[in-house]
């Protein structure tokens, strides 16, 4: 199942020219403005393709939130809510997936 979806995300930043004008969104967005020295539009697009693969719209727009605070992460990592458990463990396939295919361009 993993193959497949490393697969169908490689397939999808592939179409948009390695993610460097493809996928906008609340993440890709987010990823820009919180103004990080590794952002840029085509990380944050590749970040934003692996999301639209791999994540539903309410978990995309749950990440948004970690970008402006960091804290908001921790607390959802260490809550003992079933929700958020379930949540993190989707987050964390999310992340795995967009490092292993998203790589920052050194400028």
């Amino acid at each position: 199942m993993r193959y497949l979806l490393i697969a169908g995300a490689l397939a999808s930043v592939a179409a948009c020219g390695g993610g460097s004008r493809g996928a906008t969104g609340d993440i890709s967005r987010a990823c820009l403005d919180a103004d990080r020295r590794a952002a840029s539009p085509a990380l944050c697009s590749c970040v934003q393709q692996v999301a639209n693969q791999s994540l539903s719209g309410s978990d995309q727009a749950r990440v948004v939130g970690f970008f402006a605070d960091p804290q908001l992460a921790q607390d959802t990592r260490q809550s003992d809510r079933v929700g958020d458990e379930r949540f993190w463990v989707r987050y964390r396939a999310f992340t795995d997936l967009a490092a292993e295919i998203c790589q920052p361009i050194d400028a």
